[in-house]
């Protein structure tokens, strides 16, 4: 398996991948459109059109020359200070449990504290994001976007991070569901 940036020929193949990955998953966001793809799949679409979009946060897996996995991180915000906002992030329902989502989590965190992020947020299962350093954002000074997220929203904080606080906020994009 092999992780590296997202290239333009990619779009689809990241679509189709992200679609199969949450199509029968238990949280997914609501197609854009009647009978369409799970919201997840448009949403990446979505952020690649958005100031907040960082190209060199959007990793594939790929086995030899196949998609089988994507992430993505775009500009988040915990109060005034930049942040990121992780995801959505997707492996191929037939390679999930093989370690694919756990090489793109380490390749996307390892780059964001390269390039100096200080702190990234997700919505998502606190058992399997714990693992990656991530802990329920009622435990720190970050207020969850959706106080009904509960524990599900985590952050984690990168090396150069400096006790921020205050109201996470996704890229706009995440606010059309």
């Amino acid at each position: 398996m092999l992780i590296r940036r997202e290239r333009s020929g990619d779009t689809e193949a990241i679509r189709a991948v992200t679609a199969a990955a949450f199509r029968a998953a238990e949280h997914s966001a609501p197609p854009a459109e009647p009978g369409g793809d799970p919201g997840e799949a448009t949403l990446i679409s979505w952020l690649r059109s958005d100031p907040g979009w960082i190209p060199e946060l959007s990793l594939v897996a790929l086995d030899s020359d196949e998609i089988i996995g994507h992430v993505v991180a775009t500009r988040a915000h915990v109060g005034s200070c930049p942040a990121l906002g992780l995801g959505p992030i997707s492996v191929l329902p037939e390679r999930q449990g093989a370690g694919v989502g756990s090489a793109l989590m380490h390749a996307v965190l390892g780059a964001a504290d390269a390039r100096g992020e200080t702190v990234v947020g997700l919505l998502g299962d606190p058992a399997y994001y714990g693992r990656f350093g991530f802990v329920p954002a009622s435990t720190t000074a970050v207020t969850s976007p959706d106080p009904a997220w509960g524990d599900y929203f985590q952050v984690r904080t990168l090396s150069d991070y400096e006790d921020q606080g205050g109201p996470f906020q996704y890229a706009s994009p995440f606010d059309r569901f």
